[in-house]
């Protein structure tokens, strides 16, 4: 595919999806309120999320429902952080729009602050698909050791551990501090209260529960626990399906354009984590194609959009790329 067709084909893609968008709005004036409906979904899941917590602590649902539901509405919050980092909400209101920036850090404390996030995804799009991505591949995107991408797309701390010598080599500009102080003070407790729990429970079943612990200890203890159930729990099921989803559907290395950055990703497979990540797979190429665009408009339009992605060289379900961390493969089209 030459140049010339390719940008031919990008241009299509993206004439499509302003068409249908527009066609959306025009259909649905109340889309044109893009302010109100964000912080409508934002005031509803955060408060779906305190309301799951809440029935939890009066034993009222258990505790794996709980992480399940709170894990659902804390991926929400990141399709409004997505949006606000290309400030689609609030642009000219910027009390309101940092607000919003700062509740959805809280409701995802395991990623770092959204406003160093900016800086992070707005590179992403220029560097999508090279070693130049720190985004993509701090949350496991072409690496090839399946136990190395594991520990990445689980925890993000631990991996930026593991490959900090790597991606300072290889990434312009990346230092191991600037990223890892980019989760202070929020995401430093986040890792503090994890840690504490993997570390206090290991002792006591080493120990069989033998050991005597203070009652201040103990008391540390209840709130780490219930901690862990409402917001850390949910917050790992939630990245680590984003995280998968995403590492697997940019390619690295062999791209050359947008069409390339992506594939459509929505075999059966992949459902389950698609729910925690907003069916992330199905829609994030059409963002590649037109960032600024509110997340459900995406979700709206996507079925009409695929189709013409599929027909202008964006591959589909390319599970066989993962094999090859990710390459992408020119002769697959």
């Amino acid at each position: 595919m030459n140049s010339s067709s390719s940008n031919q084909r990008i241009q299509t893609i993206v004439k499509a999806i302003k068409k249908e968008e527009q066609l959306l709005r025009a259909r649905h004036p109340l889309l044109a309120h893009q302010n109100t409906i964000a912080l409508t979904l934002l005031v509803v899941s955060l408060s779906a999320m305190v309301g799951v917590g809440f029935l939890y602590s009066l034993a009222l649902i258990p505790a794996w429902l709980t992480i399940v539901l709170a894990a659902f509405f804390a991926s929400i919050s990141h399709e409004l952080e997505h949006d606000l980092i290309h400030k689609q909400y609030f642009n000219k209101q910027p009390i309101m729009h940092n607000m919003m920036m700062l509740v959805v850090w809280l409701m995802r404390p395991n990623t770092i602050n959204p406003w160093a996030r900016r800086v992070m995804h707005l590179n992403h799009h220029k560097v999508s698909g090279t070693h130049q991505d720190l985004e993509e591949r701090l949350v496991g995107n072409g690496i090839r050791n399946p136990l190395l991408r594991f520990i990445v797309i689980v925890d993000g701390l631990l991996g930026l551990l593991i490959f900090q010598k790597r991606f300072s080599a290889e990434i312009k500009g990346f230092r191991f501090l600037r990223v890892f102080n980019a989760g202070f003070p929020i995401t430093t407790c986040y890792f503090a209260v994890l840690y504490s729990f993997i570390v206090f429970h290991a002792v006591d079943f080493a120990t069989a529960g033998q050991l005597a612990y203070p009652t201040y200890l103990l008391g540390i203890m209840d709130w780490v626990n219930f901690l862990m159930v409402v917001l850390i729990a949910p917050n790992i099921v939630r990245s680590a399906c984003l995280n998968f989803v995403t590492s697997s559907m940019h390619y690295y290395g062999g791209v050359t354009n947008v069409l390339q950055q992506t594939y459509v990703l929505n075999h059966w497979l992949f459902a389950p984590f698609q729910w925690f990540c907003f069916n992330f797979g199905h829609t994030h190429t059409i963002h590649h194609f037109i960032p600024n665009q509110p997340f459900y408009i995406r979700q709206w339009i996507s079925n009409k959009i695929i189709p013409v992605m599929l027909k202008n060289g964006v591959h589909h379900n390319d599970l066989a790329s993962l094999k090859q961390a990710n390459y992408y493969h020119h002769t697959s089209n």
